[in-house]
């Protein structure tokens, strides 16, 4: 039977047998003797050792009432080590030891990095357990936080507040993955003297330094004003907060420059080399600047790749270097390198500039007259349409829009900035002017980039029937480019404007002076006068025959205005210039076409009799209804309106907007 002793081990209580006991007080002497020619921080490392035994025995101990007994002291002095002169001291101790060997792994453990913390250590302390510089787990948290939504943030809380903190050396030892033994946490402690009493003599050298070379008389005059103490503070107020600004403009730097340049190795990869390699795709689509220019476009692609990356090339670094001195700067030799090629990108990219300048320099122009034949006892009546088969621009809503589109796999310019006039003829006879203008590096190129813009129309049974687009090589896509189409007619001819026109018609002089857009859906007559509108006064009833037109390729579709409806859907649009008269024609075509009733209430239109305000209460007579509330304001950028889809697999059978 074995007497049993209670005690405190680094501040951890143990139940421990006597000759358990008698060793490990032998053990803690012989150290103690050990660390007697040196006294430096001896209380400390001893404390420390303490701390690393109570750890290791509180491991093995798996109930409160558990004995601690000479086995399990065994297997502490095995993993902690033998004071060097502890076979001399203790004679009796080492003859009776068992050194019984115990392998040590070493492992790591997570803690935070207290000595060198920029918030709380935890991007040191990562750093020590993955073993890599702290600077890019830092850098990580930074990308995390402003490309993740914040999660770098999140995630550095949550580990600040479940990552223990490395207070005593033997937390320092596992952090940085030493063995905690008495050689590694004498020499630890040591090595924090050593840098604590360096630092002590180096402060107390430039105390020395400081009032050896004084001005005593103005050090009193300093002391006595307090306006300088106050300077001297806010100096130092203001240093702190410019080194806090650096560490954010590297960090900023890092993170601007590695996004611009991932984005431009992923460019240069799917647009350059694609080019080079000679690999179709339909997915990627060169800029028009490219596709002017003498050098090839894989070439172009690659210098301004340089021309851009090599700038943030630069950037990136100075960011490590604001964030970390050790990160080494470039050499003499790359500087030279890096610039000499960048300006060569410079040369290249700049004489494709030019050149792509120079071809807007000149204007230039074709122009055809073809004769026309009609009834001059009938109005003539003047029709807008769209290809639908090369691009689905059904009302015709966007003005001035230029595209590519595929025609028998050629890329195409298609625009339909096309305008048409009427003006009147010299002659009896009438005819169509049709005027295309470009641009080139001279006046002969820019004539025949107009000659060659593709434009068409056609004249048949009293309608004249205009494309409401052109087509032109994908090469001028920015290039100014447009067509004029004029109407002369001689005096006595009558023309109707169907609604189709009211966005293309340009500057048609009238006697009333009467707004090109709402000179559609109205018949005008050529006199002596000038055009005259001839139906703009009468108070006639809504036709929807007049107002109302088909698309090219579908018969069963129908158009008033920008709204549409068809076997399918029907979508009610109202826009900023919709006017009263308007609203009320969709009004009663929506009535007639689909049986959906809409109220107008509320009402509210300016001098003009556009919508200022109004509110549209729908009811589409199975099931479905709604109210719409339209204000000039919500009208500045958008428009408005219901679509009711006939669909029944359709989850959005009835949407307002």
């Amino acid at each position: 039977m074995n007497k049993t002793i209670n005690i405190n081990l680094g501040g951890f209580f143990f139940h421990i047998d006597e000759i358990a006991y008698q060793k490990l007080k032998r053990y803690l002497d012989a150290i103690s003797r050990s660390l007697s020619d040196d006294p430096q921080g001896k209380n400390e490392i001893i404390s420390d050792i303490e701390s690393r035994i109570s750890e290791l025995l509180s491991e093995r101990i798996t109930d409160a009432r558990q004995v601690i007994n000479e086995n399990d002291i065994e297997e502490v002095i095995a993993i902690m080590g033998q004071p060097e002169d502890y076979a001399e001291a203790e004679e009796g101790y080492a003859s009776s030891g068992s050194h019984t060997s115990y392998r040590n792994n070493n492992a790591k453990k997570l803690f935070r990095d207290r000595d060198d913390r920029f918030l709380a250590g935890v991007a040191s302390g990562l750093g020590h357990y993955f073993n890599i510089d702290v600077i890019w787990v830092r850098l990580a948290f930074l990308i995390l936080t402003l490309a993740g939504f914040g999660f770098g943030v999140i995630g550095y809380i949550i580990m600040w507040i479940l990552l223990p903190e490395a207070r005593t050396t033997s937390e320092k030892l596992q952090m940085e993955g030493e063995a905690v033994n008495i050689d590694n946490i004498e020499k630890k402690i040591r090595n924090e003297f050593d840098n604590i009493s360096t630092k002590v003599k180096e402060g107390a050298h430039e105390l020395s330094d400081k009032i050896s070379s004084a001005d005593y008389q103005k050090l009193r005059n300093q002391t006595k004003s307090g306006a300088q103490d106050f300077a001297d503070t806010l100096g130092k107020i203001l240093l702190t907060v410019f080194k806090v600004f650096g560490k954010f403009m590297g960090v900023l730097l890092i993170f601007i420059a590695g996004i611009t340049l991932v984005s431009l190795l992923l460019g240069i990869f799917s647009i350059g080399s694609l080019e080079f390699l000679n690999v179709d795709n339909d997915l990627v689509h060169y800029p028009p600047f490219f596709y002017d220019a003498t050098l090839p476009k894989w070439l172009l692609s690659i210098f301004l790749f340089i021309l851009i990356g090599i700038p943030f090339v630069v950037l990136f670094i100075l960011g490590l270097r604001i964030l970390s001195p050790n990160v080494k700067k470039l050499g003499t030799t790359a500087i030279l390198t890096l610039l000499g090629v960048w300006l060569v990108s410079l040369l290249a990219i700049g004489f494709s500039g030019i050149e792509y300048a120079t071809s807007h320099a000149y204007n230039g122009a074709n122009v055809s007259k073809h004769s026309i034949t009609y009834a001059k006892e009938e109005p003539l009546k003047i029709r807008v349409i769209n290809d639908d088969n090369i691009y689905y621009n059904h009302n015709l809503r966007n003005r001035n829009n230029s595209i590519n589109v595929a025609i028998d796999d050629t890329e195409m310019k298609y625009s339909n900035d096309v305008n048409i006039d009427v003006r009147k003829s010299e002659t009896e006879n009438a005819y169509i002017e049709i005027k295309k203008t470009s641009e080139g590096r001279g006046r002969k190129r820019a004539n025949d980039n107009a000659e060659a813009i593709k434009y068409n129309f056609k004249s048949a049974n009293n309608t004249i029937v205009f494309d409401a687009f052109f087509l032109s090589e994908y090469k001028n896509m920015w290039k100014d480019e447009e067509i004029k189409a004029t109407l002369f007619i001689p005096e006595g001819t009558t023309v109707y404007f169907e609604g189709s026109t009211r966005r293309f018609l340009n500057d048609v002089k009238n006697t009333q002076d009467i707004y090109d857009r709402d000179m559609a859906n109205h018949h005008f007559k050529m006199t002596s006068k000038g055009f005259e509108c001839t139906d703009c006064d009468e108070n006639e009833e809504d036709n929807n025959k007049e107002n109302e037109w088909n698309s090219n390729n579908d018969e069963d579709v129908s158009f008033l205005f920008d709204s549409t409806i068809n076997d399918l859907k029907a979508e009610f649009i109202i826009s900023k210039k919709t006017t009263k008269n308007e609203l009320e024609k969709l009004v009663k075509w929506f009535k007639n076409k689909k049986n959906i009733d809409i109220e107008i209430s509320n009402a509210k239109y300016n001098i003009d009799k556009e919508i200022e305000k109004v509110l549209l209460k729908i009811n589409c007579n199975d099931g479905y209804t709604g109210e719409l509330k339209i204000s000039n304001n919500t009208l500045n950028n958008i428009s408005k309106g219901f679509r009711r889809i006939y669909n029944e697999d359709d989850k959005l059978a009835f949407k307002i907007w």
